[in-house]
């Protein structure tokens, strides 16, 4: 009986010792590769942006100790979110295509693009030349709204509203000077590859080359809508 307890306990001894020398596989992966694979998507995010990037910050910590396999990363951001200034990113760790880690991380990237800004303090209802404007790089999460960047798109333009020297032009700060005004007797023109029919009508409100105003056939008082060619004549589309 002593010799079969003694062989019991021989052969349970080395299981237990078997077990405890084989530790669960453990793959590190650094604070910084982790950083490295959020900035890579930062970077490709804002690509479009046609701007210098900078990611300034990256708002995670420490090492990631992660079972034994295939180590990914995916990235995802806000849906509306554009590529540049604070946001808060998912980022998921994978190994072996199995989510591992899913966490909230902050970001800020700063993009520096070219844009016009005022030269000089702009007043409202001046109408600007390429003198009033220069370009410089400016950081984008600072300009809301659209921007110009090309001063010929801005020159010919009315001011909105007050600007001061150095404000970023935005597309919403100026509007086209109209060349037709409310009241002013106006050519009507309809016409097509066939026919052409010329009538005289008067404007029902003002509007700059291009734009669709309201116009009043004199002969037949019906208001019609039409589109601003130049100063004297609006043309129906037909």
């Amino acid at each position: 009986m002593r010799a079969f307890l003694l062989a019991l306990a021989l052969l349970a001894l080395p299981l237990s010792g078997f077990a405890q020398a084989l530790p669960a596989a453990v793959n590190v992966v650094s604070e910084a590769t982790v950083k490295a694979a959020i900035k890579e998507y930062l970077v490709q995010k804002a690509a479009p942006l046609n701007a210098d990037i900078t990611v300034k910050k990256i708002n995670y910590q420490g090492d990631l100790k992660l079972p034994a396999g295939k180590v990914t990363f995916d990235v995802v951001a806000p849906e509306r979110w554009e590529g540049y200034g604070p946001a808060s990113v998912a980022l998921m760790v994978r190994v072996d295509d199995q989510v591992k880690k899913n966490q909230t991380v902050l970001v800020e990237v700063e993009a520096l693009a070219e844009m016009v800004v005022a030269a000089r303090p702009l007043e409202r209802g001046e109408v600007l030349s390429a003198s009033d404007l220069a370009i410089v790089k400016r950081d984008l999460a600072q300009v809301q709204g659209r921007y110009f960047n090309n001063i010929d798109e801005a020159v010919g333009l009315r001011v909105k509203s007050t600007l001061r020297a150095n404000a970023p032009i935005r597309k919403d700060n100026l509007e086209k000077v109209p060349i037709v005004k409310s009241g002013q007797v106006v050519t009507i023109v309809a016409e097509n590859d066939v026919v052409r029919i010329t009538a005289t009508g008067r404007a029902k409100g003002a509007g700059a080359s291009g734009d669709l105003i309201t116009v009043q056939n004199l002969s037949s008082q019906k208001e019609i809508a039409a589109r601003v060619v130049d100063a004297t004549t609006v043309k129906v589309d037909f």
